[in-house]
Order: structure tokens, then sequence, then C-alpha cells
């Protein structure tokens, strides 16, 4: 379980765990696995009954107290009427420093320096032409592919986590909407 989430096949690493609980049930670090796979998935409710299972087991364990607190926190984020069901957690992209290295690579770039200047002038009340505005627009998609290819080259972990947590949300999305 713990080689398969590692790889981010989450789904495996459930299935494992459901066999070792199914050998021992007794066994807290198959639920503690089951949780941290769970919450990759965003399955929260699952993963807090993991975590609260796991706990029982192992009532010291402070990384399944700490876990189970994060999956709390994700359920409620998750659940609560202001929440989409979309949320992305920014922070911690902005946080990762390959993120940070490729977009300050991004921004030394000319092209997109002159994108930037240009879509400054035309906020502040420049000259914003009709065909202007779509050339910028193109333009911004441009340097959104590039960076998006520059992240994919230089840091291709980042981008499979971003696959995966969007596939997970689409997945958990549909999932809750046709139950």
């Amino acid at each position: 379980a713990a080689a398969q989430s590692k790889l981010g096949h989450y789904t495996d690493a459930v299935k494992d765990c459901e066999r070792a609980i199914a050998i021992d049930s007794k066994y807290s670090k198959a639920y503690g696995r089951m949780g941290l796979a769970l919450t990759a998935m965003n399955k929260f409710e699952e993963a807090v009954t993991s975590y609260q299972k796991a706990l029982d087991l192992d009532p010291e364990n402070d990384s399944y107290k700490s876990n189970l607190k994060i999956a709390e926190q994700k359920l409620r984020e998750v659940s609560s009427p202001t929440g989409t069901g979309l949320s992305f957690d920014m922070a911690s992209l902005i946080n990762n420093p390959a993120f940070i290295s490729m977009a300050a690579s991004l921004m030394q770039n000319p092209q997109v320096q002159q994108l930037m200047s240009g879509m400054m002038t035309n906020a502040i009340g420049g000259p914003a032409a009709g065909v202007g505005g779509l050339t910028d627009l193109s333009s911004l998609i441009q340097a959104g592919q590039q960076f998006a290819q520059q992240i994919q080259q230089q840091n291709p972990e980042l981008i499979e986590q971003l696959r995966n947590h969007i596939r997970s949300r689409s997945f958990s999305s549909s999932t809750e909407e046709h139950s």
C-alpha cells in the first residue's frame, strides 16, 4: 500500500489496505495508509473513518491524530455551503520551490514581459483596440502553454500531481452529482 501510494496509485493502495485488514483487522498501519490514500483521492469522509479506526487501535500515534485533523478539515471545506467542491490548494502550489523557480524563469522571458506590460497598459486606460485585446488574449494563452510545457519538462512530478488532483476532483464531483 505504501509503495502504491508513493506511485500515485491510490485505488490500488486502498485495495492493498483492505487485503491487509482482511488478514489482520487490528493492523493500524493498514487503516492509516488507507486514510492517506483516501485523502489523496479526496474521499475525506472515508479517510476520517479510516484514521479513527487507526487511532482506536493505536491511540498514541501522533501521525494518525494529525492526519485525522487534516482529513476532518478538508471534509469541512468540501461540505461547507460556501465550498464549491472545486477547491484547489493554491498555497501548496505557490510554496512549491519548483513552481517558484519556473515562474521566475518564465517572467524572465522577454515575450512574457512584453505581454504583461501590454496588459498593464490596457488595464490602466491605455489604448485597448478590439483586435489588440484578442492579440493580448492569444498571447496570454500562448504564454500559459509555454509555462505548462516548461513545468512539464522541469518537474513532471508536479504536473502528475496536478493531473491526479484534477482527475480525482472531477471524479468525486461527478460521483456526487449521480448519487
